[in-house]
């Protein structure tokens, strides 16, 4: 933990990064990442933005359990570690989302019969828990890029709010959330621009909710996955 808060510290000073001013509308706080940190795993990734900072890790591709395996691709495994305490139903469903998410664009029929396992380790959280499943994502990409996993895309996670007389705020701090009608988070890969995972959360109208680059309509106050 003291060397994750060290990195997290290291890349806010030389970025510059934290809770500084932006303008309102469609813009992104500033966001940093740094890659191959850690020593132990395969490959590892720190992804900052805002005031949201996660650390990841990739185990793999290695030996796999025997109850575990599967004969024609490889096991991908999600670990999510709060900053404190043990993992609860939040984490455990932001876990399946970040699972499908990277078994959508993870070509493990390359590696059968192995594990891949990505663990997140979240250093600094500013209580915006779509935020949060954001900044995980890009963690866990950047992370798998640096184990040299085989993907047939990167993607992305990307937060965005509706207030109440519609205004799409992108990436809100946890006070934009609050005062929110909706918040909804996307997962897209940079390939095909195709909508791979969305968490919504809140009330919003079909064309309020139409996913990017995509004719599907996303429903309302649901959380699901696109493979």
């Amino acid at each position: 933990m003291e060397e994750e808060m060290h990195t997290d510290a290291k890349i806010r000073a030389e970025t510059g990064t934290g809770s500084s001013p932006r303008g309102p509308g469609c813009s992104l706080r500033h966001f940093a990442c740094e890659q191959n940190l850690l020593s132990r795993p395969d490959g590892s990734a720190s992804f900052l933005q805002g005031d949201t900072s996660v650390l990841a890790g990739v185990y793999g591709p290695s030996e796999v359990k025997v109850s575990k395996e599967i004969f024609n691709k490889a096991t991908l495994e999600v670990i999510l570690r709060p900053k404190i305490g043990l993992p609860g139903v939040a984490e455990k469903s932001r876990e399946r989302l970040i699972r499908n998410t990277c078994e959508a664009v993870v070509l493990g029929t390359l590696h059968p019969r192995t594990s891949i396992t990505v663990v997140l380790q979240v250093v600094s959280d500013a209580g915006s828990g779509a935020q949060l499943l954001a900044c995980c994502l890009n963690a866990a990409c950047m992370a798998l890029v640096d184990a040299g996993v085989p993907m047939r895309a990167l993607f992305c996670g990307v937060t965005c709010a509706l207030d109440s007389d519609g205004t799409l705020v992108l990436d809100p701090t946890s006070k934009q959330e609050k005062e929110a009608r909706a918040v909804l988070t996307f997962a897209l890969d940079n390939v095909e621009r195709k909508l791979l995972m969305s968490s919504t959360k809140g009330l919003f109208s079909d064309a309020e909710g139409s996913a990017p680059s995509t004719n599907q309509s996303l429903p309302r106050s649901s959380s699901s996955a696109w493979l």
